[in-house]
């Protein structure tokens, strides 16, 4: 039975390197993306490797684009393995949580919190058809409230908020066999992330290895590299 993974967010940066390396362990992968040329380009750069990934348009914030999305695959695939919530907007760095402008934190968090949520909804038919069903969250050490202290308001905000998102999904679907967690990447070397940070290919491994895991891995958890980190 063919193990299908949908990225979201994935036409580069860490989702692009997630796709690669769910490919190369024998996955057929979406590759997700809000720009539809874009994705097709990225999909037809990995088919170059010899792997096996479709592009698909998909906007998280948009809800015709999801259902669009989601009846596709539903026509083209039937289930779904697993889904990586990693379309993300704004690290807000030049911004404080006591003068944010609130039009920034909402469109943060309509792409961070309600973009993962509207598609996990959206796809939770397709996922439980699967045997294993993973759900992944790509989140960050900002959004940890243990060590949040203020800056990048919008990006921290809906990144906590994803978390708890996390925390409701694991407790809701636990009975029914999907596993729900939360990863941080670290701080790696994307456009969002700057220069300086670690390889792409790290950070992704994380992400990967939350998809991976056994039926009896954990669940409701918020990991970095495999390691669990505080929420």
């Amino acid at each position: 039975m063919e193990r299908v993974a949908l990225v979201t967010g994935a036409n580069r940066g860490i989702g692009f390197e997630v796709c690669r390396q769910l490919g190369r362990r024998g996955y057929v992968v979406v590759l997700g993306s809000r720009d539809r040329e874009r994705g097709e380009v990225a999909a037809a750069r990995l088919r170059g490797e010899g792997l096996d990934v479709v592009g698909c348009q998909l906007d998280v914030a948009d809800a015709a684009s999801v259902e669009s999305a989601v009846e596709r695959m539903r026509r083209e695939h039937g289930r779904l393995y697993a889904v990586v919530n990693n379309a993300a907007i704004l690290y807000d760095t030049w911004a404080q949580a006591r003068s944010a402008d609130l039009d920034e934190v909402q469109r943060a968090l309509d792409t961070n919190l309600f973009g993962a949520w509207r598609v996990t909804q959206a796809l939770l038919p397709l996922l439980l058809r699967s045997p294993h069903p993973r759900v992944v969250n790509v989140s960050s050490e900002g959004g940890s409230l243990a060590s949040m202290n203020g800056g990048t308001p919008a990006y921290s905000v809906s990144k906590a908020a994803l978390n708890a998102l996390t925390r409701l999904l694991a407790g809701e679907l636990r009975g029914r066999r999907v596993l729900v967690n939360a990863v941080c990447p670290g701080w790696v070397a994307t456009d969002m992330g700057g220069a300086g940070g670690r390889p792409i290919s790290d950070g992704a491994a994380g992400i990967v290895w939350a998809v991976e895991l056994p039926d009896d891995g954990p669940t409701s958890g918020f990991f970095c590299d495999g390691r669990a980190i505080a929420w």
